[in-house]
């Protein structure tokens, strides 16, 4: 036991590092929602309650710190659709996911000043987070129309388009109930168009025969 201590000892600055910057990533977040470009670093560490000396071993600069909140909410999404397959139906893994990704768009559209104000501009970051982004909504219709679930007579990114229409137009303070209520409009009618009129699944391959796949999303 005596052996362990110090090495039990050495773990709790590296556990305090991470409360740190998981701290630090949320606050920053909420407060470049609020403030965009005009949010302060010095702002930003008070309200996450550590020193600025701290803020800056994690992120050395301005653009350090806004880059790894956007990263950090496109990782959210990755594992929130890995989590999802996991426990959820194929259908209600697709319509959460959906509503995650409505509240993604929420926080980007919410952050736009400050990753606009960027010394080299947001389009890089954009273009990781898009592919991950359309991999996983490929996955996720994937495994619905599989299931014979859905029938999707679209591209999958036609359907992350529609759902990013969702995002933009749903704002005001029922903003998720908004987008809750069309979402569930978009997967009722893929679900629809997946049976026939008699209620039984059309999309469901015939034994034997080749699994049905949504169109695959170029990367």
């Amino acid at each position: 036991m005596a052996d362990e201590e110090p090495r039990l000892t050495a773990r709790r600055p590296r556990a305090d590092a991470q409360r740190n910057r998981v701290r630090l990533l949320d606050t920053a977040k909420s407060t470049f929602a609020e403030k965009g470009a005009a949010a302060g670093l010095e702002e930003i560490a008070r309200a996450a309650g550590v020193g600025v000396g701290t803020l800056y071993r994690h992120f050395p600069t301005r653009d350090a710190l806004i880059e790894a909140v956007y990263r950090n909410e496109t990782a959210h999404l990755a594992e929130a659709a890995e989590r999802l397959t996991a426990t959820r139906s194929p259908t209600e893994a697709l319509r959460e996911w959906m509503l995650v990704f409505v509240d993604y768009m929420a926080t980007k559209q919410g952050m736009s000043e400050a990753l606009n104000a960027m010394t080299d501009g947001p389009a890089g970051l954009y273009a990781a987070s898009g592919a991950q982004i359309k991999q996983s909504m490929a996955m996720l219709c994937d495994r619905a129309v599989a299931a014979g679930e859905i029938q999707l007579g679209m591209e999958p990114l036609d359907l992350l388009r529609a759902v990013a229409s969702v995002a933009n137009i749903s704002s005001g303070p029922d903003q998720r109930q908004s987008a809750m209520r069309l979402v569930d409009i978009l997967v009722t009618g893929l679900e629809k168009s997946a049976r026939d009129d008699a209620g039984r699944s059309i999309a469901a391959p015939a034994k034997g025969a080749p699994r049905q796949e949504s169109r695959r999303l170029k990367p």
